[in-house]
């Protein structure tokens, strides 16, 4: 219902009360008046006695007249009332028509229609609104209640609009409770079907990793039973240890998924982080013929688990490596009041255009991936970081080079 029907409501009530009310009034008031009519006659006929005692009679008689005219009882008898009507010397009594057996309602000319027809007609006119008005409110809140039923029936069959309100009623704030939960149960159901969608495609891509290691073993084994060689053992190891690291990181990512994977935050010192890092990867740097740079920069500090912070930015170290062997990896650092910005880039020839948008996606490996490469390496850090407050973005540089900028934020 909306503002304008409750108005309608509230004028209905307000207007059947008033008319009961009226009608209570009127006939309160008539019988007011009548009570004073019937004193101020009697003061009158007792006057006229006390400065004529003999027009008793006279009275009684014009008394008796009037109220067989308008319909009113008169008195039982005017002879034997009226010989107690004065005392013995002459003086009339206070109430002298009650004394011949008037009452108020005597007087009152009750043939008249005006007198009970018209609160009578007020009262009913009254009661039959307030009957209108009360089914009127029903009816209105029954469709409501339909309404909402309707739409939980289109709720429940998936076809359900957009609920849209309808004023300010007392069923408002339960219309606002169902659109909330409606919203809140699509958006399980829209998170589920994507959950379940992540999970399958996240089936394929492991059951693809894992085929091709699992191949390029059992040709080796099978050579290697023709005619044995080291080599082709060494093929075996090599992809041993590429099943290995993708179990590792698998067991990581559905670790951060579920949640149970620990972030021992505290400060952490992002110069020291950053040589951490390299000197893990001393031994690769050596083998590729990289180098890297890390400037001292003066004390900034980062609220972070030491361990898994740094497992992050060494993955993005691995891949600067993998895609400027020979060349330098940078690395820079810098501190505002609203976060910290770490940088580091390679001198390479940059990251496909094509592949900036799905680089942290897990097992994608762009045109440029190194050889071996499983695609989890950029997809776990990404994780590590925004799981402690922090974002990561990929990007090519002006002049050559591929560059990650990590921020963590101090809110």
């Amino acid at each position: 219902m909306s503002g304008r029907k409750d108005f309608l409501l509230t004028f209905g009530f307000m207007l059947c009360v008033s008319l009961v009310s009226c009608a209570l009034t009127a006939a309160l008031l008539s019988r007011h008046y009548g009570r004073l009519q019937f004193e101020m006659l009697d003061a009158v006929c007792g006057e006229m006695l006390a400065q004529a005692p003999e027009s008793e009679k006279i009275i009684a008689s014009a008394l008796k007249e009037y109220t067989a005219r308008t319909g009113g009882g008169g008195a039982a008898d005017n002879d034997s009332a009226g010989s107690n009507a004065a005392d013995s010397n002459g003086i009339a009594q206070k109430d002298f028509l009650s004394e011949l057996g008037y009452r108020a309602g005597d007087f009152t000319d009750t043939r008249s229609p005006r007198n009970f027809l018209f609160p009578l007609a007020g009262l009913l006119a009254g009661i039959l609104l307030f009957l209108l008005t009360f089914l009127y409110r029903n009816k209105k809140e029954a469709a409501r209640i339909q309404a909402l039923a309707a739409y939980l029936e289109e709720v429940n069959i998936g076809n359900a609009p957009v609920l849209s309100a309808s004023g300010e009623d007392e069923f408002s704030k339960l219309e606002d409770e169902i659109y909330k939960t409606v919203t809140f149960l699509y958006q399980t159901r829209d998170d589920a079907v994507q959950a379940k969608n992540a999970f399958a495609e996240n089936l394929s891509n492991i059951a693809h990793q894992i085929k091709t290691p699992i191949t390029a073993i059992s040709l080796s084994v099978q050579m290697m039973r023709q005619s044995p060689h080291d080599s082709q053992l060494a093929q075996v190891e090599k992809q041993l240890l590429r099943l290995t690291r993708l179990e590792e990181a698998l067991l990581v990512l559905s670790r951060i998924d579920a949640g149970t994977l620990p972030f021992q935050k505290t400060e952490v010192d992002v110069f020291t982080l950053l040589v951490l890092a390299a000197d893990n990867l001393r031994e690769l740097f050596a083998g590729s013929g990289t180098s890297i740079h890390i400037p001292e920069l003066g004390e900034m500090a980062v609220t972070a688990d030491l361990d898994w912070t740094m497992e992050a930015v060494m993955n993005l170290m691995k891949n600067c490596m993998e895609h400027a062997k020979g060349g330098t990896i940078h690395c820079s650092y810098a501190q505002n009041p609203l976060y910290t910005e770490i940088l580091i880039w390679d001198e390479g020839d940059g990251f496909q255009k094509d592949d900036i948008p799905y680089l942290f996606k897990r097992f994608y490996r762009g045109r440029n991936a190194g050889e071996g490469g499983i695609g989890i390496g950029l997809a776990l850090s990404k994780e590590i970081i925004e799981r402690q407050n922090g974002t990561i973005q990929a990007e090519n540089m002006p002049g050559g080079g591929a560059r990650f900028e990590i921020r963590f934020y101090r809110h």
